[in-house]
């Protein structure tokens, strides 16, 4: 019996940068999926996130929500790693025209991923007016391109300042995203997502997007095969982690400043690749 890696070719470069790193780690899913580790960062180094996995997404334009911040680049007030722990952090200070900075965590470029076990663990900011999320957008795209939702969205954790331990999963396309109402989407309580760390988890693969919280699924999405419409995941995608201010959704009970600075902690970032037989 032959044994294959379900990944797309723009892994390889991932996987020669990588590859090092947990090699002979196999995790088995509970639906009995086996996958390999093959990215990852730790966060055992303090300083800077490491410069060969991430990257930031930059400014304070309100990135199509009328959002509040300003993202910096490599500043270490809004993102450094210390006690192998990430904290990206919003704070209330006057930077431009925007009232408030936070950093936006990518891996564009250096983590492009088509399907996955994508594992972040992390405790949420709680402030209301906070929004934080991890998520994936296609690495092909830049916010100038304004093809959103058309490209595709995928949204392993979202979580709002005033819905504190409420946590969604969503997915975004042409035919279901937020602006209709249509948004695949479900969400699941943690009480405790404030002040413990949780594993956010998405299984993607050609067929479903699956995401959970500690092993617990309660989110769905499967292939319907009707299109690039409903169904634009058949590309290269990369992780995203942030903490916006405001915006639409996040701002839908005010902000309140008294609580900032606000911090998202992260533990750890893995992806593994699906072993097909």
């Amino acid at each position: 019996m032959k044994t294959s890696y379900r990944i797309s070719f723009s892994l390889l470069s991932g996987l020669l940068l990588y590859g090092c790193y947990h090699t002979n780690k196999i995790y088995t899913s509970p639906s009995g999926s086996q996958w390999k580790l093959i990215w990852s960062d730790e966060f055992d180094r303090d300083g800077f996130p490491d410069p060969q996995r991430w990257t930031y997404d930059i400014g304070g334009h309100g990135w199509g929500n009328n959002e509040l911040q300003y993202y910096t680049n490599a500043r270490p007030e809004n993102a450094k790693v210390e006690d192998g722990l990430l904290h990206i952090t919003a704070i209330q200070e006057q930077w431009d025209s925007n009232t408030f900075t936070s950093a936006r965590l990518v891996t564009r470029g250096l983590g492009d991923f088509q399907y996955g076990r994508f594992e972040i663990r992390a405790k949420l900011p709680e402030a209301r007016g906070t929004w934080s999320a991890i998520w994936m957008m296609p690495s092909d795209w830049v916010f100038e391109d304004g093809n959103w939702p058309d490209v595709g969205e995928i949204d392993i954790m979202e979580h709002v300042g005033h819905e504190s331990g409420v946590i969604h999963a969503s997915a975004h396309s042409r035919d279901y995203q937020w602006q209709k109402g249509t948004q695949k989407t479900a969400i699941t309580t943690i009480e405790d997502a404030t002040t413990d760390f949780h594993t956010y988890t998405l299984e993607w693969t050609p067929d479903a997007l699956r995401a959970f919280v500690d092993e617990t699924l309660y989110f769905e999405y499967i292939n319907e095969g009707e299109g690039w419409e409903k169904w634009p995941y058949e590309k290269p995608y990369h992780l995203i982690l942030n903490i916006a201010v405001g915006g639409a959704w996040g701002i839908a009970q005010g902000i309140d400043i008294d609580s900032f600075p606000q911090t998202m902690e992260v533990d750890f970032v893995r992806v593994y690749a699906e072993i097909s037989d």
